[in-house]
């Protein structure tokens, strides 16, 4: 027996673990918006209840489905599909993309609900973690409009980048932009994880690509949201831009710890080492109450502004630098934790309260230890 399952280790490799009876691979992968934010909480909440609904005739329902998608007399109505997408298994999702072909292609003059499926069943995708079968279902569904609803696409991206699938989160995005959904071209959530995949490239492909939907956004006055300019800062920190770094990050808040060190990692390395010395020193002053947080600066930014120093080979400026860190170090500013550590941490969007009886937080497990953690669920 095989168990497939998903590490919340963030590394690139994947590993056997092999015990008795039973070869259980990891593939370790990493996230970016959190479940709650994809609402995939609430589908759980709604599994939930569908499998306590079936727990006597699961087998059969899906039987029966399976019956309907070869039998063209059978139509395939609204609640079988949401009922299928809400108990699906791995090894139901070719079954349910049946359904949903045949559900787009049979007589739609007698359903009368609104009930909206995309999103839906990219959360069964994402929940059961197979990012091919969700790209292949989404490319086949595409021009019904199936999945033409913003939220839709997110998901579907958000679960190829936890697989590391970004030249199809380009694809995607292509797509996004000519369906022009809620008349945008840019929409907010999904271009976070556009600039996130070209972060991840790091390459002189992805930073053209990434110039060149930043220039799009700002010639039409698209204002982006801060992990989209400190994912695109931080590229160009990596490819020796730091002049775009700078321009990038100019329009958010300065009081951000990510954007404070993109800015003073963009001054050193442009040889600006003087201009990085105000930024440092304001954090120096600032009363801030512990519960909220101190005003700090990475490890890795004060050793880039150190060379930056060294390099300018002036001993006024190397003094003057030193007071300024010995200060940081005194009132315990110089944080170890890295610039690419605070850019790929999880994102939470506030939303509405929860479904109730749910758990204040949904753990992202691996399927198969969601599947025996939360046996009510699933």
């Amino acid at each position: 027996m095989s168990i497939y399952v998903n590490s919340v280790l963030r590394t690139t490799h994947n590993s056997r673990i092999f015990v008795p009876y039973r070869c259980i691979y990891v593939t370790q992968v990493q996230h970016l918006y959190s479940q709650s934010s994809l609402g995939i909480d609430g589908y759980l909440h709604t599994r939930k209840r569908m499998k306590e609904q079936f727990a006597n005739f699961t087998d059969k329902f899906r039987t029966k489905m399976s019956e309907f998608v070869t039998d063209p007399k059978n139509m395939i109505f609204t609640e079988d599909l949401k009922n299928m997408v809400h108990l699906a298994e791995p090894a139901d999702l070719e079954l349910v993309t049946n359904m949903i072909k045949k559900f787009n292609s049979d007589n739609t003059e007698f359903r009368f609900g609104s009930f909206v499926f995309g999103p839906v069943v990219m959360r069964m995708f994402h929940f059961l973690d197979a990012p091919n079968e969700a790209l292949k279902c989404f490319e086949d569904s595409y021009k019904s409009g199936f999945f033409d609803q913003l939220v839709s696409y997110q998901i579907l991206m958000d679960l190829l980048y936890n697989h590391e699938m970004y030249d199809d989160i380009y694809r995607v995005f292509e797509k996004v932009q000519e369906r022009q959904l809620n008349m945008t071209k840019f929409p907010k959530y999904p271009i976070v994880l556009v600039f996130a995949a070209c972060y991840k490239q790091n390459t002189p492909e992805s930073m053209e690509y990434a110039s060149k939907l930043w220039t799009e956004m700002t010639n039409i006055g698209t204002v982006p949201l801060r992990r989209t300019s400190t994912f695109f800062a931080a590229l160009a920190l990596k490819q020796g831009k730091p002049h775009i770094a700078l321009e990038s990050i100019s329009t958010q808040k300065k009081h951000y710890v990510t954007v404070r060190n993109i800015k003073v990692m963009g001054l050193a390395d442009m040889g600006r080492v003087e201009d990085t010395f105000p930024v440092l020193r304001a954090v120096i002053d600032i009363d801030v109450p512990e519960q909220i947080g101190k005003h700090t600066f990475f490890e890795e930014t004060i050793s880039r502004v150190r060379q930056a120093v060294e390099l300018s080979k002036n001993p006024d400026v190397k003094e003057e630098f030193e007071n300024i860190e010995k200060a940081l170090r005194d009132r315990d500013l110089i944080d170890q934790q890295t610039l690419d550590q605070l850019l790929n941490s999880e994102i939470t969007v506030m939303k509405k309260e929860q479904p109730r009886g749910m758990p204040s937080q949904v753990k992202r497990f691996p399927y198969a230890q969601r599947h025996s953690r939360t046996s009510s669920i699933s």
